[in-house]
């Protein structure tokens, strides 16, 4: 069934959709510096279109109104309020002492590699996946492995195979993981989370997942964290990084979270950031996370029925052009379509931002793989949406002949 939008949902769109043209946003303003072109409409970075929060807000305008901004620390109530919303909204176990801080996600990705891993160590990753997994490993002077997602009727799955193998041949040394998976919006299984992290962490392979779209189901499936998977069996084998920046669209407040269950990789975590003198999380990004995840359940609520219509309504306009593939959105705001029935790889960028006048991720970003593959994000306005969806269907039609 359709989603349609609530009179409520449209009342927030009203209040909360915000112009970002001349605010220095990288996804407006940096159009010509990117893509050559300052009048391409945006859909890459994987930031929304609407104002956080009211709580946040406010909390914020309390916070800079006090007018100093001396030195800070994160307080148990922050803690607290991080504990409560896993459980809350997931079901996910957290305990105060494993939680560390940090700057932001891809901080920490770079961090863990420098501190789990040696120059010249191969580390794990599955593409097409987030680039800056790859980035982390080969910027550290790693040896980059990928374990490649298979695309197939059902959707994209690990092949497990081919993961066995890498194991026994490859020995990497770690394993990024992204769960909910960008770009291919999958929510992974628990039984499939078992059976990915069974051989691993049995062979002593360290695991960091990265979750921080763990609050956008988009689909019936609910989320599972590394931490809970059959009843926390792997918990002294993984690490999560997450953060308040993506559920409340808050990037640039710079704070994040490394959960470490493992007690002994606490300790010697610890001694590794003292080594390193890693900058301590914004107190403003501090002040923010608190009040989302005490007051900001209802927003989000919104956030998600927006998306759920921005789905459905891609879905629709695509069905002009059946070639267009694309698969089920479980998580994420994130849309991974492949034009290649219609596109060739050489040709996708100069179609897509010259005949669509789009500005989109490209699937050769996250992988060689799958070249003919753009992102779409769909946190933002559905006005903005339907226009990017029409603008691909009428430059298909433009360019292939038989369309």
């Amino acid at each position: 069934m359709a989603i349609e939008l609530t009179p409520e949902n449209k009342a927030f769109i009203k209040t909360h959709l915000v112009d970002r043209h001349h605010t220095n946003t990288l996804k407006w303003d940096a159009l010509d510096d990117r893509f050559g072109n300052p009048d391409l409409l945006p859909l890459w970075v994987a930031d929304m279109e609407f104002k956080t929060a009211q709580p946040v807000r406010d909390a914020l305008v309390k916070r800079v109104e006090e007018g100093v901004f001396g030195y800070s620390y994160i307080p148990d109530s922050y803690k607290a309020a991080f504990i409560d919303w896993q459980r809350d909204r997931h079901g996910i176990t957290v305990k105060p002492e494993w939680l560390r801080f940090d700057t932001g996600v891809v901080n920490s990705l770079y961090g863990l590699v420098n501190w789990l891993t040696e120059p010249g160590d191969p580390v794990l990753i599955f593409q097409p996946v987030y680039y800056p997994f790859a980035n982390a490993v080969t910027d550290t002077h790693r040896k980059l492995i990928s374990c490649n997602l298979l695309d197939t009727p059902q959707g994209w799955q690990v092949d497990y195979e081919a993961l066995h193998k890498i194991i026994t041949e490859d020995k990497p040394k770690l394993v990024i993981w992204c769960s909910p998976h960008n770009p291919v919006g999958r929510i992974w299984k628990p039984e499939e989370l078992e059976t990915i992290l069974t051989p691993l962490v049995a062979n002593g392979i360290p695991v960091i997942s990265d979750e921080i779209h763990e609050d956008f189901e988009i689909g019936e499936q609910p989320f599972t964290s590394v931490l809970d998977v059959a009843d926390g069996r792997f918990r002294d084998g993984v690490i999560v990084v997450n953060a308040p920046s993506k559920t409340f669209n808050l990037a640039t407040l710079l704070h994040s979270h490394v959960i470490i269950p493992n007690a002994a990789w606490r300790k010697d975590y610890d001694s590794f950031i003292k080594s390193i003198h890693q900058t301590e999380p914004s107190l403003l990004g501090v002040v923010a996370g608190e009040a989302a995840y005490r007051y900001g359940a209802a927003w989000l609520d919104q956030i998600l029925q927006i998306i759920r219509y921005n789905d459905g309504q891609v879905r629709e306009i695509l069905r002009q052009a059946p070639g267009v593939k694309l698969h089920p959105l479980e998580g994420t705001y994130l849309l991974y379509v492949d034009l290649g029935q219609y596109i060739p790889a050489d040709k996708i960028r100069d179609f897509v931002q010259n005949h669509c006048h789009l500005a989109v991720d490209y699937g050769a970003w996250f992988s060689p793989q799958t070249p003919t593959f753009i992102r779409l994000n769909l946190a933002t306005d559905p006005a903005i949406v339907a226009r990017a969806a029409n603008q691909i269907v009428t430059a298909l039609q433009e360019t292939v002949p038989a369309l």
